[in-house]
């Protein structure tokens, strides 16, 4: 029983001293397993600079913004402005004579060229006075030659000579005025271009000085605008319009220009009349009457500094904020010009390059990092 007793306390005893043996063995092999492993990885890299790291960190820290980089541009300001679409050159014609129209030869929009007939009056009437003075001219000339020969042979005076050809001269100019009245039955168009009104229909009588075509030259097509007084000193003649007509949409702007600039302005409105040609507005459909839109450039800077005009702070003085080579804001004042849309013109204080913040500097501080993860990009 103690023999028994005995040898079971020794195996037990074994059993309890072999475990820590164990885990000891399954250490050491673990252990030579990592040390094989990293050798096997060679030597370990080397540490980032002090400076990178500070550098990396301050970008992973720094306020996101959004930055411009200041560069000339060109700054201009236009004036939209509407008109009525007119002819250049309008002509009225009238009867010269009282009659009946015999003929009406053209319609509204027929094309005609200058000295082309248009309408007929009856000068029956006007002719026959005009045969009549011929007759007495030719009576008045004859006795005109036969005095002049008896003057040579000096039957009759001087007197009778001088007489005789105050009469001829008489009857020319009898027969000048009869001409000029019939003359005056035919209607001629005075210059090439279109009917654009007709007041007259054949049959009809007519008075004297009335009203009977209106033509004008649709190809010199022109639009009249006014503009303020303080605008028109920015304009010349010859300048370059882009006009634009309500009846044709989605049509190319008119590649029109400046024509004339009127020396005066209204007395009440205080506008200056600006003429505007347009060339080649009638073959692309465009007609008196249209409504068109001019778009004048009144003002242009070119080459100016320019920021955003969110970007610069009014209190106390003008200023922007500079992101300077460590990407920390810096305040620096600035002169400030004139405003074009979204864009504030900078007349000191900036130089090309620099690069500034896009957005408004009141909410940010001095010294402050950032770093940039957006440009704007200046559109022209």
């Amino acid at each position: 029983m103690g023999a028994a007793y005995g040898g079971q306390m020794k195996f037990l005893t074994n059993e309890r001293s072999s475990a820590p043996l164990r885990a000891c063995a399954a250490g050491g092999v673990l252990l030579a397993l990592l040390l094989g492993t990293a050798c096997s990885r060679g030597p370990e890299p080397e540490a980032a600079p002090a400076a990178v790291r500070a550098s990396n960190s301050a970008e992973r820290s720094g306020l996101p913004v959004r930055g411009y980089r200041v560069e000339p541009r060109t700054l201009e300001r236009r004036v939209d402005v509407a008109g009525t679409v007119a002819p250049l050159q309008v002509v009225a014609l009238a009867a010269r004579t009282d009659g009946v129209l015999d003929e009406v030869r053209v319609e509204e929009g027929d094309r005609v060229v200058a000295g082309q007939l248009l309408a007929r009056i009856d000068v029956r009437e006007q002719s026959a006075e005009l045969a009549r003075a011929q007759a007495g001219l030719r009576e008045a000339q004859s006795q005109l030659d036969r005095l002049l020969t008896l003057r040579e042979r000096g039957f009759v005076d001087a007197a009778a000579v001088i007489s005789a050809q105050s009469a001829q001269e008489v009857a020319a100019s009898t027969v000048q005025l009869w001409r000029t009245r019939v003359e005056s039955g035919r209607i001629e168009a005075p210059l090439e271009g279109y009917v654009i009104r007709r007041m007259i229909e054949p049959g009809a009588s007519i008075g004297r000085l009335a009203p009977a075509f209106e033509l004008a030259d649709l190809d010199r097509l022109v639009l009249r605008v006014g503009i303020s007084e303080l605008d028109a000193a920015g304009l010349a003649a010859g300048d370059p319009v882009p006009v634009r007509v309500d009846a044709l949409p989605g049509a190319e702007p008119l590649d029109a220009r400046i024509r004339r600039i009127a020396p005066t302005a209204d007395a009440a409105s205080r506008l200056v009349m600006v003429e505007i040609e347009l060339p080649q507005a009638f073959a692309a459909g465009v007609r008196p009457g249209y409504l068109a839109r001019a778009s004048l450039l009144v003002d242009v800077r070119a080459e100016a500094l320019a920021v955003p005009a969110g970007a610069v702070g009014l209190s106390g003085s003008a200023h922007v904020m500079r992101i300077n080579e460590a990407q920390r804001l810096e305040r620096r004042e600035v002169e400030l010009g004139v405003v074009r849309g979204d864009w504030r013109e900078i007349r000191s204080g900036l130089a090309a390059g620099e690069v500034v913040l896009a957005t408004s500097p009141l909410e940010m501080a001095v010294g402050e990092q950032v770093r940039v993860v957006e440009w704007l990009e200046a559109q022209p």
